[in-house]
């Protein structure tokens, strides 16, 4: 598998992501420390805990960071998320978690495997 094989199978966009991080070794580097990003866990665990400022902001960082390694899919439904918890008030629709859990496991499970080439 090659990287851009790796950003197709994830939904990502490989073109704009070598553009913005200059090469393919930048862009492999951040992809393997994607992994480390404690984001996903950080707004999982706010969210059981029902701390709305907590998960907004652990929202809005994993939107950050799939724009910024070019993952649309996920960059999209954690966008929709940090929307729904915006006001801090209100829990978001499950369905809004869901996707984002979909979007991050596919982009995890995609990194593994691109680890074993």
């Amino acid at each position: 598998m090659t990287l851009k094989e790796c950003y197709d199978a994830l939904g990502g966009n490989y073109e704009d992501t070598v553009r913005r991080l200059y090469n393919e070794k930048l862009v492999e580097k951040f992809l393997f420390k994607f992994e480390e990003d404690p984001s996903f866990e950080n707004l999982k665990k706010a969210l059981e805990e029902e701390d709305l400022e907590t998960a907004f902001r652990a929202a809005h960082t994993l939107k950050g960071v799939a724009q910024n390694m070019g993952f649309d899919n996920l960059a999209e439904s954690s966008s929709v998320l940090t929307e729904a918890l915006r006001s801090r008030k209100v829990m978001p629709d499950a369905e809004q978690v869901e996707e984002v859990c979909k979007d991050y496991n596919k982009i995890r499970e995609t990194i593994t495997e691109y680890k074993k080439r």
